[in-house]
């Protein structure tokens, strides 16, 4: 079912999140039968107390859960002494050897790049 095509998706309140994992924990309410009683993907609820379970509340937040690009520190200001900035290297190239064993290759930066194949290329 889901929402109709171009609808927006729903955003909940870290206070409203909290309130209905509470009324799974606390007044064991069962995850099903409240999702469907408040109009929630049971997905949705189960993930949310999932997070609760493991992380407390600060879990429900979900502006600390996307932690964006790790590699975007190796070329931004931000301080990292020598040794987190070698993993991230290392890591990253690890990346890029794995794309290049699978024939592809880039082309552009950023919101321009295009992954290439690199079958058509004269590899000599």
């Amino acid at each position: 079912m889901g929402r109709p095509k171009g609808g927006k998706n729903r955003q909940w309140t870290n206070e409203e999140r909290l309130k209905y994992v509470l009324m799974c924990e606390e007044d064991h309410i069962p995850e099903r039968t409240l999702a469907r009683d408040l109009g929630i993907p049971h997905g949705t609820l189960h993930t949310w107390v999932r997070r609760y379970r493991s992380g407390g509340v600060e879990a429900l937040n979900p502006e600390k859960l996307h932690r964006g690009n790790r590699f975007s520190a190796l070329h931004s200001s931000k301080s990292l002494n020598e040794n987190e900035r070698l993993i991230l290297l290392v890591e990253k190239l690890q990346i890029e050897n794995e794309r290049l064993k699978k024939g592809y290759t880039v082309k552009g930066v950023g919101a321009d790049k295009e992954f290439v194949t690199t079958k058509d290329l004269n590899s000599k």
